[in-house]
This record gives structure tokens, sequence and C-alpha cells, in this order.
């Protein structure tokens, strides 16, 4: 018995808000989440200058901050960690959430990654206080 996969999920305006929300705080530029649609990420690759260079990022972040970053948004919901035979490894991947954001950017010629004061206040109660804004 086999099952095909659907092409998108449907999820509540409530999720989908709150992720978009999540991508517009973050410090990564659109390039880092188009890169994971077709692989995972290290984090190394996304820290200090690398990531940069390979435009992931606004400016230069310690593995701390990016790392907080990513772990926030696999709480949101758009990224996972991948996992090899030893078990977690430091790379990122988009779950089926995240490629439908990143599809819905793609086809509309991009994404408006500004977060607004509504934002950045929003995303930060919700993360302080773990609520699903």
């Amino acid at each position: 018995m086999t099952s095909t996969p659907s092409s998108s999920l449907d999820y509540p305006q409530r999720t989908l808000d709150r992720a978009k929300r999540a991508v517009r705080c973050a410090p990564f530029r659109f390039k880092l989440y188009a890169s994971m649609m077709t692989h995972s990420v290290s984090l190394p690759t996304i820290t200090g200058t690398t990531g940069l260079q390979q435009q992931y990022t606004q400016r230069p972040l310690t593995e701390l901050i990016a790392e907080s970053e990513l772990l926030w948004l696999i709480q949101v919901g758009l990224l996972r960690r991948e996992v090899d035979g030893q078990g977690l490894t430091d790379s990122f991947r988009l779950t089926p959430l995240g490629r439908q954001l990143v599809n819905q950017w793609q086809t509309a010629g991009g994404a408006n990654l500004q977060p607004n004061l509504s934002d950045r206040f929003y995303n930060a109660v919700s993360r302080w206080l773990r609520v699903p804004f």
C-alpha cells in the first residue's frame, strides 16, 4: 500500500502567520531557505563570514546566535535537524511547512523578509512565552 505525498498540506492560518513572522524576524536571507529546499545546510556554513559570503545571513552571526535562531525556526515548524546513523547532526533542512512557504515565495518572485514593529513584538512574545500567536 503506497501513498502519494501531498504537494501541500493544509495548515491553519495562525500557523502560517506565525511561521512567516518568524522568518521575517530571523537574521537569515531567502537564499538560505532556498538552499534548504534541495539539501541540508550545516551550521558552520551559516555562521561567521562564511554565512555572509554565501548570502545566507544579513550580518556575520556567532554559532550560538545562529543555532538559537535555527532552533526557534524548528519550534515554529519550518526547519528540522538532520539525523545520521550517529544521531543529530549540525545540519538543517526545511519541513513540509517550510517547503510550502518557500515555494509560495519563489512563485511570487521572492519574499518580503523585512519585519515590522508588530512582527518583532509578537515574535518576541511568542518566543519568550512559547505561546503560538
